[in-house]
């Protein structure tokens, strides 16, 4: 029914839908009265007792206006009635109604006429209370002024989570309008968000009804496309008060530069750790390759997909090392690449240990040339022929999808000795003066220790050279001697040490080994080792007993650079198949002898040349043809973390298994005693006796 034309009342097209308690009506409180032509009431709902106070049965068949209206009102009262039940049909308004205990109530009302199917009058009247009312309509109003004006975007998604509201602030944060959402899901008109996260969270919002706090979303909208954008969102379920659910409320917040600020800060920490790690890790040697490598290990993947460490050929040859913008080219050793991921992009590189020359054309050369890094944020066609080494190359890093690109000179004591070559591939984001900043840093850091390196491994090869010109070359063939040797320098130790042996011919067909060590290292423990072979041969051409040779030793060591020094003197006799050995603080001897144990000669120890004032002693061993001796220099049995007894055991271990060839003995022995990380040199002389030949043989 309505005000003009009778109403009906049916089911609709999917049939009558039940309605839990609990809604606007039951908050409200709405009662309905009907009166009759004459004004008696008819028709009395529960809200309406609940509302006058007065039940059914006292109400019914009543006249409205005497049972509800105060006297005074009575006549305006008859007057709005007449109006609604004439032409106007219809009145709203508040007006103070009469309650059965007497009190007053403002009651705001809704009057309007209804006709049956007899063409019969009456009035109906919808009242709620007036306190009920404006509580209702203030929250409504806060409620849409709040939706409606506020800068957080909110959502509701129904239980399909399709969108069913937005507010203005999401419409300007998706740059969609709300005509354009409603209805449709967030993969429909998001597509550059992660969607399927989004919707995930919010299904199980709606599942388990616990609400999920600042998910922080990153991406793109049709807002604003060309730049990233980050979002705090927070998803409730909605429900009735009866617990019936209707949804998810999302509300949405742009975080965009509290990401930025995060990220920036990120990157500032990355830095650091990266400068940090760059202190602690590059130069904890001094090899050249290994400080490059370090240097490449540190910048990727942090910094860069690949890294390259190129120095010049002229820093490895010449204390020239800058080349001049004049010459129009550079030409570079390859020290060290590392890549973050297997790609094409390696094998466009120069292989490490290669020299390769650039021209002037080529960014590299430009680098070194000007002293000045060069930064390429976004590569095309051009720049890869400018950093490539040749057209191949320069294919092959497009396929890799480069795509960003920095190099740094590297610079020590203002002097240029390569660069440092960074590449991006997989990281989409391009080098920027953050980035070229810090590569600038990491690469003054790993320059002074290539320098040093570099410095280093002169001085290292001139003492090496020095070294191995004063060591035998080839050691004459003795009567009643098969001689094996080697000399082996430290890899891990910083200088050259200063160990040495020699093989001496003396008269009668007897021979001298030597093999000494002397203490320290570098050029002045190389210079000092040869002044003192030189003065073992010209004592030994005397003929003299062992220990009157360490003792003249020991006083021509006075005044030396590096005056200490360790000493073991043999003279081996074949027609008396004996040797006479003494030792100046050195380590002893290994005799082996076949079918028996190998055996430590325990001898008179003496003292380091030197230190004088203390003699020497000579001691005198048969040497059966067979028997091998064996003379060598700390380095071989001596470690940082196992006791010497137990190097020694197994150095006699080593030469009990069966026998064979010297020069295969010695291979087993540095191979099974030295390490790589070894920090001093070795010499090894092992002399096997032969039965004596010739005319003086006893």
């Amino acid at each position: 029914m309505s005000a003009s034309e009778p109403s009906r009342v049916g089911p609709g097209p999917a049939g009558p839908a039940s309605s839990a308690p609990g809604g606007l009506l039951d908050v409200l409180g709405v009662a309905a009265v009907v009166l009759d032509e004459d004004g008696r009431i008819v028709l009395w709902s529960p809200q309406a007792e609940a509302i006058f106070g007065y039940t059914s049965d006292e109400a019914l068949g009543r006249f409205a206006g005497r049972l509800l209206v105060h006297e005074e009102h009575l006549e305006q009262v008859m007057d709005l009635f007449a109006q609604v039940m004439g032409g106007n049909g219809s009145w709203a308004g508040i007006f103070p109604i009469r309650r059965r205990d007497g009190g007053t109530k403002l009651v705001e009302f809704r009057n309007m006429r209804l006709m049956d199917d007899r063409k019969g009058l009456y009035a109906l009247g919808l009242a709620s209370e007036r306190t009920t009312l404006r509580r209702v309509e203030r929250d409504l109003a806060l409620s849409a002024g709040l939706v409606s004006q506020s800068p957080i975007g909110l959502v509701v998604m129904d239980t399909e989570l399709r969108f069913a509201a937005v507010n203005p602030a999401l419409e300007r944060m998706d740059g969609l309008p709300a005509d354009e959402l409603i209805g449709r899901r967030t993969h429909d008109v998001l597509p550059f968000l992660d969607t399927e996260a989004i919707d995930s969270s919010m299904r199980q919002v709606l599942d388990t009804g616990v609400p999920i706090l600042d998910l922080e979303v990153v991406g793109r909208t049709a807002a604003d496309p060309d730049h990233e954008r980050a979002w705090s969102a927070s998803y409730y379920r909605l429900e009735d008060p009866v617990g019936k659910v209707l949804g998810v409320a999302g509300s949405i917040v742009d975080v965009t530069d509290r990401h930025r600020m995060a990220a920036e800060a990120h990157h500032a920490r990355r830095r650091l750790a990266l400068l940090a790690d760059a202190s602690v890790l590059i130069g904890t040697t001094l090899d050249l390759h290994r400080t490059a490598h370090e240097l490449a290990g540190i910048v990727v993947p942090d910094l860069a997909d690949v890294a390259t460490v190129d120095i010049l050929d002229t820093a490895l040859n010449s204390r020239s090392t800058s080349p001049s913008p004049l010459q129009g080219h550079a030409r570079f050793r390859a020290l060290a690449m590392k890549a973050a991921c297997p790609t094409e992009a390696v094998r466009a590189a120069d292989p490490t240990g290669d020299i390769a020359d650039y021209g002037a054309d080529r960014l590299v050369t430009q680098c070194v040339t000007t002293s000045n890094p060069i930064l390429v944020p976004h590569v095309d066609g051009g720049d890869l022929r400018r950093i490539a080494r040749c057209p191949e190359a320069a294919t092959a890093l497009a396929r890799a999808g480069l795509h960003s690109y920095l190099v740094v000179p590297l610079i020590a004591r203002g002097e240029v000795l390569g660069a440092l070559d960074l590449k991006r591939f997989r990281n989409p984001l391009p080098f920027d003066d953050d980035d070229l900043i810090l590569a600038s840093e990491l690469a003054v850091r790993a320059a002074v220790s290539i320098d040093n390196a570099r410095w280093y491994q002169r001085e290292r090869d001139a003492a090496l050279t020095l070294q191995r010109s004063l060591l035998p070359q080839h050691p004459p063939d003795r009567p009643g001697l098969e001689i094996a040797y080697r000399y082996q320098p430290a890899e891990a130790a910083r200088e050259v040490g200063g160990d040495w042996f020699d093989v001496i011919p003396l008269p009668g067909d007897k021979t001298a080994l030597v093999v000494g060590d002397v203490m320290g290292s570098g050029i002045p423990a190389a210079a000092t080792m040869g002044q003192l072979s030189s003065a073992t041969r010209a004592l030994a051409d005397l003929d003299l007993d062992p220990s009157r040779v360490l003792h003249h030793l020991d006083r021509s060591s006075i005044g030396l650079d590096q005056a200490i020094a360790t000493c073991v003197y043999v003279v081996h006799d074949p027609h008396r198949a004996h040797c006479r050995i003494a030792l100046a603080g050195h380590l002893p001897p290994v005799l082996v002898r076949p079918g028996r144990a190998p055996e430590l000669l325990d001898l008179p120890t003496g003292v380091p040349l030197g230190v004088g004032g203390v003699p020497f002693r000579t001691t005198c061993i048969a040497l059966d043809p067979g028997d091998k001796l064996v003379l060598y220099t700390d380095g071989l049995v001596e470690t940082r973390d196992q006791a010497i007894d137990a190097r020694l055991a197994t150095l006699l271990g080593l030469l009990g298994q069966p026998d064979r060839p010297l020069e295969a003995t010695c291979d087993l022995l540095l191979r099974a005693l030295r390490h790589p990380d070894d920090h001093d040199d070795t010499a090894l002389l092992i002399a096997r006796a032969e039965p004596a030949r010739g005319p003086g043989a006893a």
